[in-house]
């Protein structure tokens, strides 16, 4: 190894323990932190902060083990053990009769590792692109790629060993308060004073809507969305034997004044929505429809649970966030779902609900348990730290950005008039002009490579007389691997609207 006799003297390196509130004079005698963390996990944490910020280099090196313990007055088996753990995680390399160095930081992988090659699609070689999920963008940053996968797995390789051995703390403990001070953080722009006695941490969107609809239904009950919904809760609903009725929809989406007959008539036991960057339809509910919904939930005693998925992602670029959640304007009939499925990471699977008190959220734990049980420890601890080190903000700011290139793409390329979509939004809301159908269209584009979904598979079971399911496809931007596979797919859309059925070769 060559060493960098340049760097600075490695004696006066010191683990900043103080961040884990492990300061020499304040671990016990059973070599824990003043929370209970192992000194020796402390001490490499350490050494992975200083790497990272750079106050480590690539080839300085640590001070000997034994200086170092008496140094912050700790046994030598615990900074060898230290030493040990910072090997293991590829931060240093030991060489006998040498010392202790940080090592050189391994490459990134090439950005093809991630993502599908940026040239553009031709002939054989183009790939299946599954365009039914509706994904984020991968964005084109391979040092916040790179800086998310590393956070990652710190977060992971920080955990004390009874955070991935045993099931989660619900006491309260210092992991459950770390993760729900982290949700708070990150809801407080849209949901600002909700309190940790209100939050519930669950796996994912799913997971928390088969919780709710466990909690808030029976076997049988009716239950209302807007006429086009989530196909995830259409088959949460009918798992649990009951009955959705599908609202009136219009260009500004869920329509109170239409809804209000239709609770009168059924009586349902909740009402399902989305009101931001709405799925499939891209409308985002206006301000006053929010608060004359908020209105006639409490006029109904009606609760509402609202899926605010895609909410972080509507902004726009500056300091508006769009209108608030129905949340914030009707918190006493509102349980609030905010997964971070979209806005951060699918893989994630993590949610946050907010329910409406404190005595709502326990009964909502205990529905968790009896369907889901929990939130998986690794993947909330993840979305800790990317929370707390600032990696979500930059993330969630690059998917905008993202989108906002991807959906410009699609301005360009297709006819004006022919979709509705938001500018940070992942899809379109296609219309598919006669005499094309919604199923022909999508046969279409699957003999070229490319799979919808049609609006029968958003359709909310029944629908108001006079209601029928449009001739429209879901295409979501994101799927694409990167802009240039999203401009030849838009490219192949743009192309079978200017044609008819017949002429683009659907009937063989």
């Amino acid at each position: 190894m060559t060493v960098d006799h340049d760097a600075p003297d490695p004696t006066e390196w010191l683990p900043r323990l103080d961040r884990a509130n492990a300061a020499a004079g304040h671990t016990g005698a059973d070599g824990q932190t003043g929370k209970g963390k192992p000194v020796y996990l402390a001490i490499a944490d350490a050494i992975a902060e200083d790497v990272r910020a750079g106050r480590l280099v690539p080839g300085q090196r640590l001070p000997p083990q034994r200086a170092l313990a008496a140094r912050i007055g700790l046994d030598f088996t615990t900074v060898s053990r230290a030493y040990g753990e910072a090997r293991r995680r590829g931060l240093v390399d030991a060489h006998v009769g040498q010392g202790t160095f940080v090592r050189a930081a391994a490459p990134p992988p090439p950005l093809a590792a991630l993502v599908r090659p940026v040239a553009e699609p031709r002939g054989n070689d183009r790939p299946f692109i599954d365009m039914t999920m509706n994904q984020p963008p991968i964005p084109d940053h391979p040092a916040l790629l790179d800086a998310l996968r590393r956070s990652a797995a710190d977060a992971v390789l920080g955990l004390e060993a009874g955070r991935f051995l045993r099931y989660p703390d619900n006491s309260g403990g210092d992991g459950a308060a770390a993760d729900k001070a982290a949700a708070l953080r990150w809801l407080h722009p849209r949901l600002p004073g909700v309190t940790a006695e209100r939050l519930i941490l669950c796996p994912g969107t799913q997971g928390a809507l088969l919780a709710l609809l466990t909690l808030l239904t029976r076997p049988g009950d009716t239950v209302i969305a807007e006429a086009m919904t989530y196909p995830g809760f259409k088959a949460a609903a009918r798992q649990l034997g009951l009955t959705v009725i599908g609202a009136p929809m219009d260009a500004d989406g869920l329509d109170p004044d239409a809804l209000r007959p239709l609770i009168e008539r059924h009586r349902p036991a909740l009402l399902y929505c989305m009101p931001t960057l709405h799925n499939p339809t891209a409308t985002t509910l206006p301000l006053n429809r929010r608060r004359a919904l908020a209105a006639l939930l409490r006029d109904q005693a009606l609760f509402a649970i609202e899926d605010d998925i895609y909410g972080p992602l509507l902004s726009d670029g500056a300091t508006d966030d769009g209108p608030p959640p129905l949340a914030a304007l009707a918190p006493d009939r509102v349980f609030h779902i905010h997964g971070l499925a979209k806005c951060l990471s699918p893989a994630l699977r993590v949610a946050y609900v907010v329910a409406p008190d404190a005595r709502q959220a326990l009964r909502v734990t205990g529905a968790l348990r009896a369907t889901t049980l929990m939130a998986s420890p690794l993947t909330t601890a993840i979305a800790t730290r990317w929370i707390g080190e600032g990696l979500a903000d930059r993330l969630r700011d690059a998917l905008r950005d993202e989108a906002r290139a991807r959906q410009s793409l699609a301005a360009a390329a297709l006819p004006p008039g022919c979709f509705v979509a938001d500018p940070q939004g992942f899809h379109l809301w296609l219309t598919v002009p006669p005499p094309w159908t919604r199923g022909e269209f999508a046969t279409h584009l699957r003999t070229r490579g490319i799979a919808a979904v049609v609006s029968d598979t958003f359709a909310a079971g029944d629908t108001a007389p006079g209601e029928a399911v449009p001739e429209a496809l879901r295409v979501c931007l994101g799927a694409a691997a990167n802009r240039a596979e999203c401009r030849w797919v838009l490219s192949v859309i743009a192309e079978a609207l200017e044609q008819s059925p017949a002429l683009a070769g659907v009937i063989v």
